[in-house]
């Protein structure tokens, strides 16, 4: 099954799935907001209340997710969206804090999740359930996510939303928020094959010397990034046993790292290995990299490589052209004050902050 756009048609009817090629499909969610239409005007809004996600409403936040997206991209039945891969559970377990749920008449009717990669951060899926689109109720999640994101006095926020899609366009730049750079979802079918490239897994460093493993990641993509620390996805992949983090070492030192979710309820899915972050100093370490994360998904019997390439670091999307990667659909990344932050062509970093 492939998403793929139709430029004649406009809304979510320019959005249509096609079951002619294995789909990542599920892994797809920008934000959601209706389809647009220059006519459309917005009902009189909602004051929701907004407050912490509980545990308790987890299985009607994750309901909301897939009845949102379904929708929204015209699915026959809505609520298969995304099979059996999670995005609600697992990053409410990676930080209760940071999720945020809209409440009316003491029922859950939309919910956000903001995301902390040490001096950077981003939000989403932001979902908001189909009945009370249209009235101002993403907006209302938006407003408390930017003051979590003032709190951790981030440098750099973003999102990841549909590149076609004015109204969600317009909404983020209300809030300062500026398209920048598309983001491609890339894949490729695992080689099988042997691999002979040398890693190792977070999942095998010893208890005592984790510590100064995650010191040497943060080291690493602090070179890159001023602040840029991945400890909450590699400490949230390791306790939820999500995937693993791969690791290459040059004697000493880390030369790149990917943080990999693989199989089902992860954010890959079924027979997929997803490359949630992955860093690397140079463009021959990004390749090793790249072998090392194709050997991980193999060895887990997966038969799917899937991530995101950023347009503005072209030489990282380059290689993973070069590669066999193919692009399966994209979005655009929206940047606040229309900051640069590490999409730069001299960085070989794969994410897509969906």
């Amino acid at each position: 099954m492939r998403l793929y756009y139709n430029s004649r048609l406009r809304g979510t009817a320019a959005l249509q799935v096609r079951d002619d090629h294995p789909s990542i499909l599920p892994s797809f969610h920008p934000s959601i907001l209706p389809p647009f239409h220059p006519s459309m005007k917005e009902s009189p809004e909602f004051n929701v209340p907004v407050g912490q996600l509980q545990e308790a409403d987890l299985a009607e936040a994750d309901r909301i997710f897939r009845l949102a997206f379904g929708t929204f991209l015209g699915l026959p039945n809505p609520i298969e969206f995304a099979g059996n891969a999670d995005y609600i559970r697992t990053r409410w377990t990676a930080d209760p804090s940071a999720a945020l749920g809209a409440y009316l008449d003491k029922g859950l009717v939309g919910s956000n999740f903001a995301t902390r990669w040490g001096s950077v951060a981003f939000f989403g899926p932001l979902t908001v359930r189909p009945n009370y689109w249209n009235q101002g109720i993403a907006k209302q999640l938006i407003g408390p996510t930017l003051d979590l994101f003032a709190s951790w006095a981030v440098s750099h926020e973003g999102l990841f939303t549909f590149a076609h899609s004015p109204k969600h366009i317009a909404l983020y730049q209300r809030f300062g928020f500026w398209p920048r750079f598309l983001t491609a979802i890339m894949s490729k079918p695992v080689n099988q094959a042997s691999h002979t490239t040398d890693f190792s897994r977070y999942s095998e460093v010893p208890l005592g010397q984790r510590e100064e493993c995650l010191g040497a990641c943060r080291e690493m993509t602090d070179a890159i990034y001023d602040g840029l620390d991945l400890e909450r996805e590699i400490r949230a992949v390791d306790a939820q046993k999500l995937g693993d983090t791969v690791l290459l070492w040059d004697a000493a030192r880390l030369i790149a790292l990917g943080v990999c979710h693989c199989g089902p309820g992860s954010e890959a899915g079924s027979d997929a290995c997803y490359i949630k972050f992955g860093a690397a100093k140079s463009g021959s370490s990004f390749d090793t990299l790249l072998d090392a994360c194709e050997a991980l998904a193999a060895a887990k019997g997966l038969s799917r490589l899937i991530a995101g390439a950023n347009a503005g670091r072209e030489k990282a999307y380059q290689q993973m052209n070069t590669r066999g990667f193919r692009t399966e659909f994209q979005g655009v990344v929206m940047q606040r004050r229309n900051e640069t932050g590490y999409n730069r062509s001299d960085t070989y970093i794969v994410d897509d902050w969906r």
